[in-house]
């Protein structure tokens, strides 16, 4: 590891890349500063029966404007178009079409109460939006865990309707994690390297790691915010503001279990069972993912992070309760664990992604702001309208790089 560069990218996640991919084509010395032994971050893929499993973000969402999906492209990566699991109708074992029907138009009115809500001057939770005693409520919350990360409860309405996405939704055969730490061919970088403490008292940062200290004329920071929220002495002097933007923005967790699935063929490629539709304390699985013999299943918030106090058997278990509830009890013999990673005990991240707290919308601002020309930030977090998506992130880390080129012109 060199102990003296221009810049300093901490986290080597789809931001911390971008940022160093940006700086070394434009000739910029940079050192890419990983505390994993990996690439990638928050976007981590493994190999299973020759194909790529994402155990952390798994689609190109906003496909039509997402730059890694030109990015696979140049990589030669197979891109999965077919609809999303959520796009299709669900399993009709224990929740008829009928039912479906009812939920989709209460998930519609939901819809319509919350961008109302979230036009009005105050910022409220979404789950302001639910209608009282409503009787899709359970389900409906357990999907804002979904895609938040939070339940309705803690997520801001503003911030949630903010969201830019669009519906149209790929996936990378070989693994959307497998692109983002790909995209880092080239760049100089240092895996196992924790960063202590930025130091940035003096006339060049001190970028303290467990490996020694690196000096350099810039940072770009793009560690997760529970990260930063519990590190107040992460730099010196302090940035309480940082701290407590990052404290008003902290991360959902998702988790996600892979089940191989025996008999596969009777189920529809994409097909979706929700476990229970009374509750927001239930999972979403996806049967044949791209057509695979598995079962991927998808945990929000405060239940991810219950199951999570009892390990990986803890998912599985309850993947099967619900599973055999909805399919009979020999379902239980057709399933076995394939691979699970677990976000909210992951030292490096204690999350999955973003989502605001009621009135802290405008923490993101806060935290993407750079600070004297020398530190800038980046990260999912710091997007106003693509956060808590891998090409969120990577749209940060360019715009982190450009100002750092800026700041460079500037002298």
């Amino acid at each position: 590891m060199r102990s003296e560069t221009e810049v300093v990218v901490v986290g080597a996640g789809a931001a911390g890349i971008a940022a160093a991919r940006r700086l070394k084509d434009a000739g910029v010395p940079c050192l890419l500063v990983e505390a994993r032994h990996r690439l990638g971050g928050r976007g981590y893929s493994v190999k299973h029966g020759g194909h790529g499993v994402d155990l952390g973000c798994g689609w190109l969402h906003s496909a039509e404007t997402n730059p890694f999906v030109a990015i696979a492209a140049a990589q030669g990566r197979a891109i999965d178009r077919s609809t999303p699991s959520w796009g299709r109708p669900a399993l009709d074992h224990a929740f008829p079409l009928a039912e479906q029907r009812a939920y989709q138009q209460a998930m519609a009115s939901f819809y319509e109460r919350l961008s109302a809500l979230a036009h009005e001057d105050d910022d409220v939770p979404v789950a302001a939006a639910f209608e009282p005693g409503g009787r899709w409520n359970g389900l409906i919350g357990a999907v804002v865990t979904y895609i938040s990360g939070g339940a309705a409860d803690r997520v801001s309405a503003q911030d949630f309707d903010n969201y830019a996405g669009t519906d149209v939704n790929w996936r990378v055969a070989e693994g959307y994690g497998t692109v983002i730490a790909a995209h880092a061919d080239a760049v100089e970088l240092a895996l196992e390297t924790p960063v202590t403490r930025i130091d940035h008292s003096g006339r060049q940062l001190r970028i303290e790691t467990e490996r020694g200290t690196i000096v350099a004329d810039r940072a770009i920071v793009t560690l997760p915010t529970n990260i930063l929220a519990a590190r107040e002495d992460l730099f010196f002097p302090a940035l309480p503001h940082k701290t407590e933007a990052a404290a008003g923005l902290p991360l959902g967790l998702a988790d996600k279990l892979y089940l191989t699935l025996d008999r596969a063929d009777e189920f529809g490629r994409d097909t979706r069972v929700f476990g229970r539709t009374d509750t927001d304390a239930t999972a979403s699985y996806t049967f044949r993912p791209q057509g695979r013999p598995q079962v991927e299943g998808y945990f929000g918030d405060g239940l991810a992070a219950a199951l999570e106090r009892g390990g990986v058997s803890a998912f599985v278990d309850f993947a099967i309760g619900e599973l055999t509830g909805v399919l009979g009890s020999n379902f239980k013999k057709r399933v076995a664990l394939l691979d699970m990673h677990l976000w909210g005990v992951d030292p490096f991240a204690r999350g999955s992604y973003s989502f605001a707290r009621p009135g802290k919308v405008g923490c993101r601002q806060v935290l993407a702001a750079p600070v004297d020309d020398r530190l800038f930030f980046a990260g999912e977090a710091c997007s106003k309208l693509d956060f808590s998506t891998a090409h969120g992130a990577y749209l940060t880390g360019l715009a982190a790089a450009e100002d750092v080129l800026a700041a460079r012109a500037r002298g």
